[in-house]
């Protein structure tokens, strides 16, 4: 053959890849998808719903001069090799470059490979194919199921609420919040109190009464069991187990966009973008390489090779002892098997040596990539456990102790463990011991925590909602349309939040809920594996969907916003009431057409600059009427605090002071001063 045409999705990866091929290929991009649905036909689906759904693709904005670029290259090559990325997203571009160029079947092959390194781009010519049109399918039934879901629902949302859309994946993620924050609302705090004996170098806790889970729902019972005790104490028993800590399987898109956010502070959204960037590759003293695998996987499964690599790099860098085994897992339903889970492309490029040539937070993605993989395949730690029960007038008090007596794994990931040694003074069975106070203390049980973006994304996992490509967006989306505010990394549901979910339900809870989003995640994973028909999963559910939407339509009042009898000064219509992200907020009636908003100067209190930005941090109010704290820059900015923000710079991390309960904490790190 003469040129050989390769087409991948980004630039950076054309030019990444172009330096692994010989002078007969030539690299190119397609800057992603070419082709969306049209918004013709009904509704402005793009679909014919009458003929099995079939789709109308035309090119995307600014798209049409690339295709034409495209087919020239095309033309002037005798092969084309369709490189687009290793998953549904992936083989949905590359159909859609074969159809919009014009391809014929035997003058094309679609190449994949899981890293950009030299070695595993030439072996993915060695196994070229054709396009799976299976997988295809289900991106593109994928693709019209949220076409026909989002139109709809977000016209019916605009025209009836303050809101401005709704989707399958992001209602239902927005509902799990309005619902924990009604949890939070609903929870009415409990009394209990502890009792704890204190001795010279440990302390034990009150936990039984003739060895019978013990309550203590108030200080009168508190009162009782303390006039019971004396100060002597006998050790009744002591117990001690060798145990196992093994590792954590390597990363999956879910559980690294998690540890990114609690390890590093990273939003799903920058997580995704760096990961990006070690994937497509990095420009090294000699060489250019991707540092890490396809980042958008469900499947913790490890090639051969990296791990025969990596199992002789610790066999020679800390000893046979060191060796682990590979981690199964458990089996998950819809994984997709065919990808690996996020690795280094190589073990040798061990962090310290690819540091200066990344950025600061390049660095510490892919530090935490590294030896999370490098530990997943290290050997278990092991823990001397000490379990220590004393009696006294039969009351049984327990203290624990733990040594790290092999560190394993440890040996590369402590910085991300908290696994620390906590002694216990070497103790007899049967010998008496006289504690220094016996003290009481009150508690009250706490309401369920609200959701941090890692945890969301962990609940969606778990209950089948999204797949891996959409957990970044669907936490964007909520952030954006100011469903939700985000203060102290925390998700709380604006007042719009709260309407969108309860009409949402009120009319299709029969469709917008988890069991229903995890059966058509499941349908969807069925047409990729060729079980399903892809238009019959569509048939059924726009039966069950559309006589729901006109429904809704004619049921569901309009709200109405009420006038503040002023006009406007710009085009004269009446001024209105409107619900913002925080709260009411004066404002035009002719919106779109205007967009005045008059200014409420008297309720802006500035409190200091904004670390993050050239705002300010001023008060405002959650829909409940509580204040915090954030940036005047949101959304574009979206600092924010619970507790008042002094201005001041943390000395151990850089982040702001803030003033609670008369005291100066830092709002990210355990400083106090």
């Amino acid at each position: 053959m003469g040129k050989k045409l390769v087409i991948v999705e980004s630039p950076h990866k054309a030019t990444t890849i172009s330096k692994y091929l010989g002078k007969d290929f030539e690299v190119v991009s397609s800057k992603g998808h070419v082709r969306d649905l049209s918004t013709k036909g009904k509704y402005g689906f793009g679909v014919d719903i009458e003929n099995h759904f079939k789709p109308d693709y035309i090119p995307i904005k600014g798209k049409k001069k690339l295709i034409d670029e495209l087919k020239k290259e095309v033309k002037d090559s005798d092969f084309v090799y369709l490189a687009s990325d290793p998953d549904r997203e992936g083989e949905a571009i590359a159909w859609h470059l074969y159809d919009s160029l014009g391809l014929s079947a035997n003058k094309y092959d679609r190449i994949v490979f899981n890293e950009i390194t030299k070695n595993a781009v030439l072996e993915s010519l060695k196994h070229a194919r054709k396009i799976d049109q299976d997988l295809v399918n289900s991106q593109e039934a994928r693709r019209i199921l949220d076409r026909i879901i989002g139109f709809r629902l977000s016209k019916l949302i605009q025209s009836k609420t303050d809101g401005s859309s709704a989707g399958r994946v992001q209602s239902v993620a927005l509902k799990l919040v309005v619902d924990r924050e009604r949890e939070i609302e609903a929870f009415q705090a409990e009394e209990y109190w502890t009792i704890t004996s204190k001795f010279e170098e440990f302390e034990a806790d009150l936990c039984w009464y003739d060895h019978k889970e013990i309550e203590i729902p108030n200080e009168e019972k508190a009162d009782q069991i303390l006039s019971e005790l004396s100060n002597q104490f006998k050790i009744e028993s002591i117990e001690q187990k060798t145990k196992n800590k093994p590792s954590k399987v390597p990363f999956i898109t879910s559980t690294l966009q998690q540890e990114a956010s609690s390890k590093l502070g990273m939003t799903s959204k920058k997580t995704m973008s760096i990961a990006q960037k070690l994937y497509e590759g990095i420009e090294l003293e000699n060489e250019t390489v991707g540092l890490i695998s396809y980042m958008r996987t469900d499947s913790i499964r490890l090639s051969d090779e990296f791990v025969k690599e990596t199992t002789g790099y610790i066999k020679n860098e800390f000893g046979e002892n060191y060796v682990g085994r590979v981690k199964q897992g458990k089996k998950k339903e819809n994984v997709q098997d065919a990808h690996e889970a996020i690795r280094p492309t190589s073990i040798h490029r061990d962090p310290l040596s690819m540091k200066p040539y990344l950025t600061n937070d390049e660095y510490k993605l892919y530090r935490l990539i590294y030896y999370r993989a490098l530990a997943s395949l290290m050997a278990d730690a092991k823990t001397n456990n000490t379990t220590i029960v004393l009696d006294n007038q039969n009351y049984q008090f327990k203290t624990t102790g733990q040594i790290i007596t092999f560190d394993g794994y440890l040996k590369v990931y402590h910085e991300y463990e908290d696994t620390k040694d906590h002694l216990l003074p070497t103790l007899e069975q049967g010998k008496e011991l006289e504690a220094e106070t016996i003290e009481k203390e009150q508690h009250f049980t706490k309401p369920p925590a609200r959701y941090s973006e890692a945890k969301l994304i962990k609940e969606m996992e778990e209950l089948g909602i999204g797949r891996p490509s959409t957990y970044a967006t669907t936490m964007e989306t909520l952030k954006t349309r100011g469903y939700v505010n985000v203060i102290e990394k925390r998700f709380i549901p604006t007042e719009i939040g709260f309407e969108i979910t309860d009409k949402l339900q009120e009319y299709f809870s029969h469709l917008i809920n988890i069991e229903y989003t995890a059966l058509m995640e499941a349908d969807l994973d069925k047409i990729a594996d060729g079980k399903i028909i892809w238009y019959h999963t569509l048939q059924e559910f726009y039966d069950q969907f559309e006589p729901s939407v006109k429904h809704a339509f004619d049921a569901m009042p309009k709200k109405i916003a009420e006038q503040t009898g002023e006009d406007c000064p710009e085009c004269g219509h009446p001024l209105v009431i409107r619900k913002g992200k925080y709260g009411s907020f004066t404002a035009c009636s002719n919106f779109p057409e205007c967009k005045y908003i008059k200014a409420d100067p008297k309720s802006i209190v500035e409190i200091t600059k904004c670390p993050n930005c050239d705002g300010m941090i001023i008060e405002k109010k959650t829909k409940r009427g509580k204040l915090f704290y954030g940036c005047n820059n949101y959304p574009t900015c979206k600092t924010a605090y619970w507790d008042l923000p002094t201005g001041k710079k943390c000395p151990e991390c850089g982040n702001m002071i803030v003033e609670k309960n008369k005291k100066m904490k830092c709002s990210s790190c355990d400083y106090t001063e």
